[in-house]
């Protein structure tokens, strides 16, 4: 499968995620909690790294620890920048050795109202495409490390529970690939990331001190 095709299908996917977004958020429009324009989150992330087609006979699935940064650009609208650290290894290698798989990317992510507000639990979810650099490292091999290009669509929600609300996301990856040791032809590569992450409601407990 080509970059383009791949990439193609990664945008098509999250377009139709966010129209389905679109038409909630007029159905809901009348319960919405927006976050103020401008505002900022940070949340820690953990998850997993999960190779697609040839990505599973080179890397090894790997638990992923994420740092996650969100700038609220528009009530519905929001630019994420997200850096990556997955402990996997290298399978094509002799004896699997350490591999630390890094990712920096940034994108956008279209949301949709907060559902069912004036109750216990919450709901909103979200759609997302961006794109920014994969990077390999061996952690014992003295072999450079190697860098590629990756693209991403993302669909996720959040359920919030009082006070606290949980972030669930998955991303659909395509990149380059290089070999990891020694030199061929770069391929583009297909991978999975999921990642879960708590945060305190702030405007779910400003709703409720009112």
């Amino acid at each position: 499968m080509s970059p383009a095709t791949t990439l193609a299908r990664a945008a098509r996917t999250a377009g139709g995620t966010f129209a389905v977004i679109l038409s909630s958020t007029h159905a809901v429009m009348a319960q919405e909690s927006a976050p103020r324009t401008g505002a900022w989150e940070a949340r820690v992330s953990s998850g997993a790294f999960v190779g697609a087609g040839d990505q599973r006979h080179a890397v090894k699935d790997a638990q992923l620890t994420s740092l996650q940064v969100s700038r609220i650009l528009r009530p519905r609208l929001a630019l994420t920048g997200t850096f990556a650290w997955a402990r996997s290894r290298d399978l094509a290698s002799v004896d699997a050795p350490k591999l630390d798989v890094f990712t920096s990317d940034l994108g956008v992510e279209l949301r949709s109202a907060e559902h069912f507000v004036d109750r216990r639990l919450s709901l909103s979810t979200f759609a997302g495409v961006g794109g920014g650099a994969r990077s390999y490292n061996h952690r014992s091999l003295d072999v450079p490390a190697t860098h590629n290009l990756a693209g991403y669509a993302s669909i996720g929600g959040e359920v919030g529970m009082r006070r606290v609300a949980l972030r669930l996301e998955a991303r659909d990856y395509a990149t380059g690939f290089k070999p990891l040791v020694g030199r061929g032809r770069s391929a583009v590569r297909n991978d999975v990331v999921l990642m879960g992450a708590l945060r305190i409601n702030r405007h779910r407990a400003a709703r409720q001190d009112r």
